[in-house]
């Protein structure tokens, strides 16, 4: 790699990453970035002055001129100048095949269109109370470039769709993917392209952890198979379900009883779902079982993830903020609909990324009282919705959390669960979930 010219492209968190990997090992790089203040652009020149960069519309002439052409998450390998590049025969990486370049430690790979984040935190959580060195990160936190140290002994990723598209071979000890929902159909034909950037977190890996409900999320090649899903499977002592014993349901591995569910801080049918998948991936990774337990007894879940805020004259508050497709929100209302003596009240809307919204029919018909909507899609979001549910379009999140206070009953939950991206109203969705929190915490 040394005395190689590289360029990357996108210097957003993931670029900048790469930049200081390939400088570590003596390598030429060209930052270049379609914008014209990207974000990590102060941070890139403060540290590393001596990196040429370029900023703009780039061209296949240019990327043929070097060695090696990272491309950051961002940034589509659909882009023309990326396309003509191809023609060309130029092969384009990303930091996720820097990453498996470099690293010298075994790999847990987690992807999926929701829950990946609880997940990949809990199995970290795991492995720490199995007393590992582990490093997690990966499209959580962390970038997966910057976690690389030669004393850790197990690296815990998040990979999402868009760094699988430019993974070659991650090669991982153990891979999961969760589930699969429309997401990202601004960027992706159809959901079968989506699936296909999904799969390739299997390409060469030794266990893999598949859900029963989707078993066509899976190695294409034959591997040693964990499993793991809402019902018993006659006790495969493979898989990790739900088993109802003595009144209660129990997490179970094959005919053992785990842990009572109601030991769990994280709520809801999905977070039950999101435990079993960290079992199943802890004990392929061969993670002792009571360091598991103990880890889940302990883990109150994630920010913005079906997280309690409140409980206000009998209602509880729950902020789902990071709820940014339709699977998410289906996934959080039925969870979480089921979990509660009475009715949700939901909040929905954003921008939608052109995704189909008709599966919260059924969901909402289910669970809900009313569905407050907000954004740029709330009426397309109104249009896929049954009109035996209360509807109301709102301005803002405030005027929300002020009528949905008015409506629920005794009972019920309040559910911040948008199924849309946040950037048509807010920078992201840390600070919608956060304006929604601080509005909750101001009704008296």
């Amino acid at each position: 790699m040394e005395h190689s010219r590289a360029i990357v492209l996108g210097l957003g968190k993931s670029g900048l990453s790469l930049v200081r990997a390939l400088r570590l090992r003596g390598c030429t790089v060209i930052g270049c970035d379609s914008r014209q203040n990207p974000p990590e652009l102060a941070a890139l020149k403060r540290e590393f002055p001596e990196v040429e960069v370029r900023l703009g519309a780039w061209h296949a002439d240019f990327l043929q001129s070097v060695d090696k052409v990272y491309v950051s998450p961002g940034i589509s390998l659909k882009e023309t100048a990326l396309q003509e590049a191809a023609r060309r025969g130029v092969r384009f990486s990303g930091d996720m095949d820097l990453f498996s370049e470099l690293s010298k430690a075994p790999v847990v790979a987690i992807t999926g269109s929701n829950g990946k984040s609880t997940v990949t935190t809990l199995v970290g959580e795991m492995a720490k109370k199995a007393g590992k060195r582990v490093a997690v990160g990966g499209n959580l936190g962390t970038p997966a470039l910057n976690l690389l140290a030669d004393d850790v002994e197990l690296y815990v990723l998040e990979l999402s769709s868009f760094q699988l598209e430019t993974c070659r071979e991650l090669s991982a000890e153990v891979a999961c993917c969760l589930n699969l929902s429309e997401d990202h159909m601004d960027r992706y034909a159809d959901l079968d392209e989506y699936r296909a950037a999904k799969l390739r977190i299997f390409n060469g890996v030794n266990y893999q952890v598949v859900a029963t409900d989707c078993p066509d999320l899976k190695s294409a090649e034959p591997r040693p198979t964990f499993t793991f899903g809402e019902y018993q499977q006659g006790g495969d002592p493979k898989h990790f379900g739900l088993l109802f014993s003595r009144g209660v349901y129990h997490l179970s591995h094959g005919d053992s009883l785990l842990l009572p569910v109601s030991q769990l801080k994280i709520r809801g049918t999905h977070n039950q779902l999101n435990a079993l998948a960290a079992l199943a991936i802890g004990y392929a990774a061969g993670f002792p079982m009571q360091a598991m337990l103990d880890a889940l007894r302990e883990f109150a879940g994630l920010p913005h993830r079906c997280q309690w805020l409140r409980e206000l004259h009998g209602v509880a508050w729950y902020n789902d903020s990071k709820a940014t497709n339709v699977g998410a929100a289906c996934a959080a209302i039925n969870g979480l609909g089921a979990d509660i003596d009475g009715k949700l009240v939901l909040i929905a809307g954003g921008d939608g990324k052109g995704a189909d919204f008709s599966p919260l029919a059924e969901p909402v018909a289910q669970h809900c009282r009313a569905v407050l909507l907000i954004g740029r899609d709330a009426d397309k979001l109104a249009a896929a919705l049954p009109n035996t549910v209360v509807q109301q379009r709102v301005g803002g999140l405030e005027q929300a959390v002020k009528l949905a206070a008015q409506l629920a009953q005794t009972g019920d939950a309040v559910l911040l669960s948008p199924a849309c991206a946040s950037l048509d109203m807010f920078d992201n969705f840390e600070q919608r979930g956060d304006l929604f929190a601080k509005a909750v915490e101001a009704l008296s």
